[in-house]
């Protein structure tokens, strides 16, 4: 039991720090952080504006102080953040074929852009490619032909040892949720920081914040499973967002919540974007997307059928 509980630490660590496994990239060169380099990705001028708007320099950041330059989030009053700027996505006849079904692919000449501050969902059935397509943003896989770019940076001809440095910018929400079942809210939320090397003094700090945020600062010292569905969630959510990303993407956030969680998690996320996130939720809950009428992209069969503002789940909603 012990050592399911290591691999099951080891495999979120790897996860949250966007690391790999040593192989070779697709240039014959390591999979891992160059020596004497930070590998930095300029997503600094992606992230959520401060009440006047001011902007860091891209200039001025590094991995080490990303987080400290950022705004604090403020959920209680969060200022209203109009999509503006340059994409944060950019999908350029982007098409994704994978070796074992050569003559049906899993996404067929997508062309979009999101900007910084939009909240976007993501619809379609099963094997519409919506997994796809987040794991194209992630760079868990790449392009077959097209170019797709995050805050101007080529996803394409991206090496391997940058990779981390761009996933440490992208909070991820998962349906399963992904706790540690032995570590409690704190540590869970805490252990996201622990493993990109933040101080001591800036988990202790951060984390209670983080959690009061999501509402659970009554439930820092309970395991996973003293915890409801939507609970977790949120716990998961704090995890996600604890580290400042400037974008955050949900998969199926509220695939095991009844309805009433759900809106609870919809509106936390909601509000989280008001902050200037920019939000990316794949998902299949209808009513959730009819109530909301934030901008709809739908797949189908791999491809973009639709590309709504305010719009519904379905044409027939």
């Amino acid at each position: 039991m012990t050592e399911e509980k290591d691999t099951a630490a080891r495999l979120v660590a790897q996860l949250l720090a966007g690391e790999h496994s040593g192989e070779l990239d697709e240039f014959g060169e390591p999979d891992q952080v160059a020596p004497g380099t930070t590998g930095l990705i300029d997503l600094g001028e992606l992230a959520p504006l401060a009440v006047d708007e001011a902007r860091v320099p891209l200039a001025s950041i590094s991995d080490n102080h990303l987080s400290n330059e950022l705004p604090a989030l403020d959920l209680e009053t969060p200022a209203v953040v109009r999509p503006s700027g340059r994409p944060v996505i950019v999908f350029d006849h982007v098409s994704k074929v994978y070796p074992a079904q050569p003559n049906k692919p899993a996404l067929a000449n997508i062309s979009l852009e999101v900007y910084a501050g939009e909240f976007l969902f993501l619809v379609g059935h099963s094997g519409s490619g919506k997994s796809t397509f987040i794991r194209l943003i992630n760079r868990e896989l790449r392009v077959t032909s097209g170019k797709l770019s995050v805050a101007g940076e080529s996803l394409v001809k991206m090496r391997r040892w940058r990779i981390p440095f761009l996933r440490r910018n992208i909070g991820c929400v998962y349906q399963d949720y992904k706790l540690l079942p032995d570590k409690t809210s704190f540590q869970n939320v805490a252990f996201a920081l622990e493993v990109i090397g933040k101080s001591r003094h800036i988990i202790r700090t951060q984390v209670p914040e983080v959690l009061r945020l999501v509402g659970l600062e009554d439930k820092l010292n309970m395991l996973p499973e003293q915890l409801s569905g939507g609970e977790q969630q949120r716990v998961c959510i704090a995890r996600a967002i604890v580290n400042r990303p400037p974008l955050l993407i949900c998969d199926e956030p509220t695939g095991n919540l009844d309805p009433q969680t759900s809106l609870g998690i919809m509106r936390l996320l909601d509000r989280i974007n008001r902050t200037g996130t920019t939000v990316l939720v794949a998902t299949h809950d209808r009513e959730m997307v009819d109530s909301m009428r934030k901008r709809v992209v739908a797949l189908e069969n791999g491809y973009l059928v639709r590309d709504q503002d305010r719009g519904v789940y379905g044409l027939d909603a």
